[in-house]
């Protein structure tokens, strides 16, 4: 397989791990939008967060949560952004499921994960919406 994030956790391609498990491995990102900018992935490769199981998508951020908290103690933190991209469309540029955790500081000047995208669509269909998608779980 020619996935970047596979060659990393194989150790074909070097990191700075911070965590690894049996499920996940976590490293700092290259490209971090803020010191500490922490990845985690599951070792085994998905594409989308939604090509995931229950299970597995409770073992991935069971390990987010570990990271998350440590990752927050060590450098101090009042806060964080955790969010995943998932698919092309949602700015996901590399095909494997990964979770950002992305260290936040008083006076960093950045916005909330409202910032990413602002559509602003009318709320007036929000009954409809909420019973379709209701509706749809199996």
């Amino acid at each position: 397989m020619d996935c970047l994030f596979c060659k990393i956790v194989a150790g074909e391609i070097p990191s700075h791990k911070v965590y690894e498990d049996e499920f996940v491995y976590a490293f700092l990102d290259i490209y971090p939008c803020s010191e500490g900018h922490t990845i985690v992935l599951p070792k085994k490769h998905f594409g989308r967060f939604t090509d995931m199981d229950g299970e597995e998508a409770a073992a991935l951020f069971s390990s987010v949560n570990r990271v998350a908290k440590t990752v927050e103690k060590t450098l101090g933190l009042e806060g964080m952004n955790i969010g995943i991209n998932n698919g092309e469309i949602a700015g996901q540029t590399v095909p494997h499921v990964h979770v950002h955790i992305i260290p936040r500081r008083a006076g960093d000047g950045e916005g909330n994960m409202h910032t990413i995208v602002e559509l602003h669509p009318s709320t007036d269909n929000l009954p409809e919406l909420a019973e379709k998608i209701s509706k749809s779980f199996e």
